[in-house]
């Protein structure tokens, strides 16, 4: 293995130290800031690693990653989080405040600009306790973020506030001998002056980042031409087309010739309990997000979900609070119905399965299904408890699980491997009823001929995963399925709560959920509207979007597809499957059944407002890897990313309106630095397009906060507060500057829209915007556009967000953390979980 640095690099430091931490064996190379290492990139980029595979790497935080692990040393999810916050929110701020410290001489600035920043890093600290970021020893992300931190905090001319924990952290990082010989490697003499020569060829101030795009390497630059900042600029000034007015949405949505129709469901929530958070972003919040983009470009979208009624979790619930299973269906919807409107989940239909045209269409699509020889009968040996006389349907009994030995599997699911479990496989099972052991029993059973329909499924699946945007998760679980090839899969149970199946010889079944319950979003949409088929029978026109948790995949990739394959009525199949990984709560799992984490109705009695949750929830939207919940986290964000960064930007433009300039907007006259903002902030509204497109909402999130960014570095840098007080020439940049950064305030209010309905559409109340900004900007071209002109008055300006102290985080902590197990310690004891009969005596005391 080889390793490539530069001298005067800071990214070298980070990868020298991790390799004398690690005490990982490489042959090191020091190499000139122009020699280029990695042949496939158009540009020299260090430091890079040759692996002995013949790979390269070319990021310094995987790098130091991966001598980490080749190290043994273990990476924990939070240091993981900590690398990523370090590489698209530090480094972009981090690059341009050595500019201008290093290259322009303006310490104070450069410090200035750091603040906000660096105050994430010390409302972090601040709830732990531990003597470094993650842990009682150093991590990979305490090597990263003291090397990218070096050259500002050991330099005494810069002050980026007074950070006492970030500093005394800092220090103790320092002593180690790895750092020490990195630094003086990598950065000999003063460290500031020792970058200047690398600083030097870097590409210009206005380079941007791209937030790694499809088909893109993680390093990949986007360096805007004069003419890109030339067009942007006329662009900008060219104000909003008079004609564009928005569009009221009249219902019923129906899709419509040359129009792009979009369907989005998400998946059917069960109604054994309040959703909690992982349930909101794993399904109905993140096809919200998207569904209101859609909107607002201009799509003609319907989107409907509703509560999945039928089946055993259920009638379980039903036993437990001794109600009927309909009554249990009217008390969860009523209460799911709530949480998604306190949530601002705007559906265009949210219905339930419990309805005549759910047993209609699942019949019709069943009978279908057996005509033309799709399905199959056999008997299956099935769990029976003697005791209470009845066949246990999946979730009636736990046991045991035979692939990981959790002794709490489920009959359809082990909780903890995830592994799809045959019943009569559970070791020492139990009846969740009566807590009796059951025997086996044979019964009569109709199955999906899954097989018959194998290569049906798999054309259309190569056609769907080509065309349309499928999750990598999604795809590779589809693929999995598919790998051993498919076997048949039961469609009945042994239930009296669910569809009917409509045959005598099975009057004392229903359909399998499985089945039944993807077939909810037809019956949701014929609830919605008699002419439901227009969306669902409609492939050539319709665009299907669905929305889910990873574990829902193969329902919704696999039997349903072969089950609406198989009915041949040319329905509609998805083209677009999103899976979101498993969102956890602090440092264990989200659990419905168990009442671990934070719930529905616990968020919305915190105080704190749902855009809040909104925010934070899609900022931590477990995307391409599991994720956390954090209290600590969610005040950080609100605190750092709300309050000081956006909050701040917004509150600012308007209140330099208000005060400087009498409530209306002023002059523009633009210098080449207003349409290099102006630039930057139209690349990054191109960047949130592309990736909202593609459904990556955590990504395009990111852009809006750099686009408040930008605009409080604008700020930062011309202080029109400063030069209001000036001359004529002053007073006019004065308001260039504030009337470039009022109307990007009012381009934020359009791309929170998604994300933040309520705050949105206060912005645009309080700087009095158009109705049609949103539409306008975020519409199929997707413009900067000047929103508010010259003489523009603005409305009342007031802030935006509160900050959430950590003593509130506490309280709230301790008051809605949920019934949470014992934490777990950092000994390699596990305590062991209840076993189904002890979980069933528990429920019994209670």
């Amino acid at each position: 293995m080889k390793l490539f640095v530069s001298e005067g690099n800071p990214q070298c430091v980070k990868v020298l130290a991790a390799l004398e931490h690690t005490g990982v064996k490489c042959d090191l190379q020091l190499l000139g800031h122009e020699e280029k290492v990695v042949s496939f990139l158009s540009r020299p980029v260090l430091p890079a690693v040759l692996l002995p595979s013949g790979q390269q790497l070319f990021s310094a935080n995987a790098i130091c990653q991966y001598l980490f692990e080749v190290g043994g040393k273990e990476i924990t999810d939070t240091s993981r989080q900590l690398l990523e916050w370090e590489a698209t929110e530090l480094q972009p701020v981090l690059l341009q405040a050595l500019h201008v410290a290093v290259l322009q001489g303006k310490s104070s600035e450069a410090g200035t600009l750091l603040k906000v920043t660096l105050s994430w890093l010390e409302q972090f600290l601040s709830g732990k306790s531990t003597q470094f970021l993650t842990a009682e020893t150093v991590e990979v992300a305490d090597i990263v973020l003291w090397s990218a931190l070096y050259p500002i905090l050991s330099d005494s001319d810069l002050n980026a506030g007074e950070l006492h924990l970030v500093r005394g952290w800092f220090k103790r990082v320092s002593q180690l001998p790895a750092c020490t010989k990195a630094v003086q490697a990598i950065l000999p003499g003063k460290a500031l002056s020792a970058l200047k020569n690398f600083l030097q060829k870097q590409p210009a101030l206005h380079t941007q980042r791209r937030e790694n795009l499809p088909s893109e390497t993680e390093e990949a630059e986007h360096v805007m031409t004069e003419e890109e900042i030339e067009v942007a600029g006329q662009t900008f000034s060219g104000g909003l087309a008079e004609s564009r007015v928005t569009v009221e949405r009249k219902h019923p949505v129906l899709p419509k010739e040359g129009k792009r129709n979009v369907l989005v469901t998400s998946a059917l929530p069960y109604v054994n309990n309040v959703p909690h958070l992982g349930n909101i972003i794993g399904c109905v919040l993140s096809a919200d997000v998207f569904s209101r983009y859609g909107r607002l470009r201009g799509w003609n979208l319907l989107y409907v979900c509703g509560t999945d009624e039928y089946g055993t979790a259920t009638e379980n619930k039903a036993l437990e609070e001794g109600l009927t299973p309909q009554q249990i269906c009217d008390k969860y919807f009523a209460i799911h119905d709530a949480i998604y409107k306190w949530f601002q989940i705007d559906f265009d239909y949210f219905g339930r399965t419990t309805t005549q045209q759910q047993t209609e269409i699942s019949q019709n699509i069943f009978f279908r299904l057996l005509e033309r020889g799709f399905l199959q009968e056999d008997t299956v040996e099935q769990l029976r408890c003697e005791h209470c006389q009845r066949f246990l349907a999946d979730r009636f009994v736990e046991g045991v699980c035979p692939h990981c030995k959790y002794p709490e599997a489920r009959g359809d699911q082990c909780d903890k491997c995830g592994r799809l479990i045959n019943a009569v496989e559970l070791k020492d099972p139990l009846c969740k009823v009566c807590g009796k052991t059951p025997v086996i029993r044979t019964s009569k059973h109709l199955f999906l001929n899954l097989p018959k329909l194998e290569g049906e499924l798999e054309k259309w699946l190569e056609q769907s995963f080509s065309t349309g945007d499928w999750t990598a998760n999604a795809k590779q679980i589809t693929r999995s399925w598919l790998r051993d090839g498919l076997k048949p899969r039961c469609i009945t149970r042994d239930l009296k709560w669910g569809t009917p199946v409509p045959l005598e010889e099975y009057r004392d079944k229903v359909f399998y959920v499985w089945f039944d319950a993807p077939i909810g979003y037809l019956s949701i949409t014929a609830n919605y509207t008699s002419d439901w088929e227009k969306w669902w029978k409609n492939p050539q026109q319709v665009e299907l979007y669905n929305f889910m948790a990873k574990d829902n995949v193969p329902f919704h990739s696999v039997v349903f597809p072969c089950s609406l394959l198989g009915a041949q009525d040319n329905y509609t199949l998805v083209n677009n499957l999103i899976a979101t990984e498993y969102l956890n709560y602090e440092d264990t799992k989200f659990s419905k059944s168990r009442g671990v984490g934070v719930f529905g109705d616990m968020a919305k009695d915190t105080g704190i407002p749902s855009d809040v949750w909104r925010f934070y929830l899609t900022y931590v939207r477990p995307e391409g890897q599991d994720s956390s919940f954090s209290w600590a986290d969610l005040a950080l964000k609100n605190n750092s990313e709300l309050l000081n960064n956006l909050g701040n930007f917004i509150n600012r433009a308007g209140m330099f309106v208000s005060k400087f300039f009498n409530g209306c907007v002023p002059e523009i006259v633009l210098q080449d630095e207003d349409k290099r903002i102006i630039a930057q902030v139209a690349w990054e509204l191109k960047q949130y397009i592309q990736l909202l497109d593609k459904v990556r909402i955590r990504d395009a999130l990111k852009c809006v906060l750099n686009v408040s960014r930008h605009g409080n570095q604008y700020i930062q840098i011309n202080e029109p507060w400063k030069k209001i007080k000036g001359g004529d020439e002053d007073r006019k940049r004065a308001g260039t500057v504030t009337s470039v950064s009022v109307n990007v305030a009012c381009l934020l209010s359009a791309m929170l829209e998604p994300y933040m309905p309520t705050v949105s559409q206060t912005i645009r109340t309080q700087l009095q915007a158009p109705d049609n900004c949103a539409s306008a900007m975020l519409g199929a071209e997707g413009y900067f556009l000047r929103s508010l002109p010259t003489g523009h008055r603005i409305g009342t300006v007031s802030p935006l967000f509160q900050k959430l102290d950590s003593e509130q985080i506490e309280i709230l902590r301790k008051k809605f953390g949920g019934q949470q197990g014992p934490s777990k310690k950092s000994s390699t004891t596990e305590t062991k979980p209840p076993t189904a009969a002890e979980h069933i005596a528990n429920q019994r005391k209670k």
